[in-house]
């Protein structure tokens, strides 16, 4: 007995000193459950919901020209959002820029910047017909690309990014896993590297399973996200086209792809990036504009859903502002 009150009072005693941190790691262990459709191996993660997160910060001071600040854009109905500068970080304004939510397609740029990090952008690869089967069986937005057909990671990534593509997502997760649950896993695994500890992925393309809420991010870590991907040329090229077409060849059908990105052709600047939308994540978009030697960077999540450019209005109304903004003496 003696020897059990002992362990009993150094137990107690851990337990105080390891404060949150020890009640963290027991919540985040159990509960988790297979996802269908993934092999049933890839899993979700508990979610906090009681209280928004807060975003770590990631680096030093901005270097180079500060922005000043002052007021703040008007008339921005998304519920969470944050506008920054694109070449230093400087966070502008933002709204419940750490409170984790559901970006839907916006999930595809990890899945770009994955391939984009495996490096040779000419690699074949083949259509798999469970591709189709996949965009089909949970709705998702497609490129039509037919099974069977032979086509390059870059050509993958068109279909991936402008039409956004849940049938390009798959054939690229199977390649690059490989198998989805393997890349689902690579995706998560980055994500923290990254420092982006708000964000759980489920899939390769934000489809809403489990659940509407299983695949989340916030604001904050979006924009780590955005700044990254936008570091590749290639990554530059495809989500700043307003269209892209892929003529009949050796192995493959003839594609036509238009950028679902509103803003690309219609708001003078934009160069990207992703637009995302499922009915619990509301209209989501990750956005780059420049003008007059000035980028910005930025992220709208649950816009609502007045009409297919909820988004993209929210998203100009920020951008609007922060170019009106001086830069420091």
């Amino acid at each position: 007995m003696r020897l059990r009150a002992w362990i009993v009072v150094l137990t107690a005693m851990a337990v105080v000193a390891g404060g949150v941190a020890a009640w963290a790691f027991t919540i985040a262990g159990p509960g988790k459950r297979p996802v269908p459709g993934l092999s049933a191996a890839a899993e979700t993660r508990p979610r906090a919901t009681a209280t928004p997160s807060r975003p770590r910060p990631r680096s030093s001071p901005p270097a180079g020209p500060v922005i000043e600040v002052a007021g703040a854009p008007g008339g921005v109905k998304a519920k969470g959002a944050v506008l920054a500068d694109a070449a230093t970080g400087q966070v502008l304004w933002g709204r419940d820029v750490g409170t984790e939510r559901p970006m839907a397609s916006v999930t595809k740029v990890m899945t770009a910047l994955l391939v984009l990090e495996g490096g040779d952008l000419g690699r074949q690869i083949r259509v798999p017909r469970a591709a189709f089967n996949y965009a089909w069986k949970y709705g998702g937005e497609t490129a039509a690309l037919r099974p069977g057909d032979v086509l390059t990671a870059q050509e993958l990534l068109e279909a991936l990014l402008l039409p956004s593509g849940a049938d390009a997502a798959y054939t690229l997760a199977n390649a690059y896993g490989p198998g989805l649950t393997a890349f689902v896993a690579r995706m998560n695994a980055t994500a923290a590297q990254m420092g982006m500890e708000h964000t759980y992925f489920t899939s390769p393309d934000g489809l809403p399973y489990p659940t509407e809420t299983s695949t989340y991010s916030t604001p904050s870590d979006l924009l780590t996200l955005g700044r990254a991907a936008m570091r590749y040329p290639a990554f530059r090229a495809i989500v700043g086209q307003r269209f892209y077409h892929l003529p009949k060849g050796p192995g493959h059908h003839q594609y036509w792809w238009d950028n679902t990105d509103e803003l690309i052709g219609s708001y003078q600047g934009a160069i990207g990036i992703k637009t995302g939308y499922t009915d619990d994540a509301g209209h989501c978009l990750l956005f780059e504009a420049a003008r007059n030697g000035r980028s910005l960077i930025g992220v709208v999540l649950d816009s609502p859903a007045t009409g297919p450019a909820a988004g993209a209005q929210d998203a100009e109304k920020m951008l609007n502002w922060g170019f009106r903004l001086r830069d420091a003496n």
